[in-house]
């Protein structure tokens, strides 16, 4: 099952992979901080990554929070207390959430409780926090997670399979990991670059720079450019910008402040039949009619 609402002009979606496992999405693509809250009760183990931007996580009421940046994740467990979600997600900023029952969590290390160190007999009962990096192979799958175009009947399978590898990558931090997967990724500069060039088609995605124009802008050779962007996003440039452009077109048709042409102007279609067909295909239906299933 999956489900989104939108929640102050943000995005919250969740997802049911299996029994009590669930995928949270927080996607706030307006210029003002957004809280997001959630129960969850002691018998979870959550992991928290933030995919773009920045946020923090409030808990006793307020009295500590935990700060979370872009490239960084968190692990939280305590079984003596109900450790609720209160996330304050940056303005254009992402994150993801896994909810797992530890006991769940359990069932899939059961073998390799010496290796996780937490999952020791020792260590099993207590609460437990760690912020680590998110690798590049862990980067990919989770903007799939993000930037995703699938037939609903798929999605829960799709989703199911990437949460699993999510904590497989997770778990799996030998040195030259990332390195073996994705070799174009060990220059820190590529990198840069390719998220600079991500930068540029989201500002400018009313008219955004053919390919060769933004390789040029960039400084990359245009076939690094390809590589590198399907290998940190996985998509084709123009393909994630087809999915970023529906994404706000649908925010701005939930907001109610726009008609159809305005939106299809604001996301960088000069005829109202294109923006039609393109959002058709993106959602399966006509904006017109999204508009009159939120009523």
């Amino acid at each position: 099952m999956n489900s989104e609402k939108n929640v102050a002009e943000g995005i919250y979606g969740e997802t049911v992979v299996d029994e009590g496992f669930f995928i949270l999405k927080f996607q706030n693509e307006t210029n003002a901080k957004k809280l997001f809250k959630r129960e969850v009760n002691a018998h979870f183990i959550q992991f928290h990554f933030c995919v773009k931007g920045s946020g923090s996580f409030s808990f006793n009421n307020g009295s500590y929070q935990l700060p979370l940046v872009e490239g960084h994740s968190l692990l939280l467990y305590n079984p003596e207390r109900d450790l609720p979600i209160e996330a304050m997600v940056a303005a254009n900023s992402w994150m993801i959430t896994i909810l797992l029952p530890i006991v769940k969590f359990h069932r899939l290390f059961s073998n390799e409780a010496s290796y996780i160190t937490f999952l020791s007999e020792e260590n099993k009962g207590k609460k437990y926090y760690k912020d680590a990096l998110i690798s590049p192979s862990m980067a990919i799958v989770l903007n799939q997670l993000v930037q995703y175009n699938l037939h609903p009947l798929v999605q829960p399978l799709y989703f199911k399979a990437k949460a699993y590898e999510l904590l497989s990558l997770y778990f799996n931090r030998p040195s030259n990991a990332d390195v073996e997967q994705c070799p174009f990724l060990v220059d820190e500069d590529n990198v840069a670059k390719i998220k600079k060039a991500k930068e540029i088609v989201i500002a400018r995605m009313v008219e955004p720079p053919t390919l060769s124009e933004l390789a040029e802008e960039i400084n990359l050779p245009l076939n690094k450019l390809k590589e590198g962007f399907k290998q940190i996003y996985g998509d084709t440039v123009f393909s994630f910008l087809f999915d970023y452009k529906m994404e706000v077109a649908r925010q701005l048709l939930t907001s109610g402040s726009y008609n159809v042409n305005e939106v299809g102007l604001k996301v960088g279609y000069s005829t109202a039949s294109h923006f039609i067909a393109a959002f058709k295909k993106k959602f399966g239906t006509t904006p017109k009619k999204f508009v009159m299933a939120l009523s």
